[in-house]
């Protein structure tokens, strides 16, 4: 089983993971909002904060995966997504998309209402 752990307040966040969990095999995934419930994170140690920030996600056997990884952890267990998985896990791919995505991912962070919390500490 592979958890997932998103931002179910960000409108595109949503929408992208509400595809995925349409596509997705039964049995496969399982979704947690943690902009709504962060208790799933605490067997994690993962803030809510870090966790608003990236995706999370975890393997079967409970590894971790961040950002553009849990992208390809998710792809590779998706039809018609397996390739991308594979491809973003090669070097110098994974560089670029990890640099696209994270800028992308704190732009976002910096937008959201509900994040604004995080960022007036």
């Amino acid at each position: 089983m592979i958890t997932v752990y998103f931002d179910g307040k960000c409108g595109l966040c949503s929408k992208e993971i509400r595809y995925y969990q349409r596509i997705a095999p039964e049995g496969i995934f399982t979704w947690h909002d943690i902009a709504t419930d962060p208790a799933p994170l605490n067997s994690l140690a993962i803030s809510q904060e870090a966790a608003l920030r990236r995706l999370h996600a975890t393997d079967q056997s409970g590894k971790l995966y961040i950002g553009v990884a849990a992208f390809g952890l998710m792809w590779r267990a998706l039809r018609y997504w397996a390739v991308l998985g594979w491809v973003v896990r090669l070097p110098v791919v994974s560089h670029f998309a990890s640099f696209a995505y994270n800028s992308f991912a704190d732009y976002r962070f910096k937008k959201l209402p509900h994040c604004q919390v995080f960022l007036d500490k």
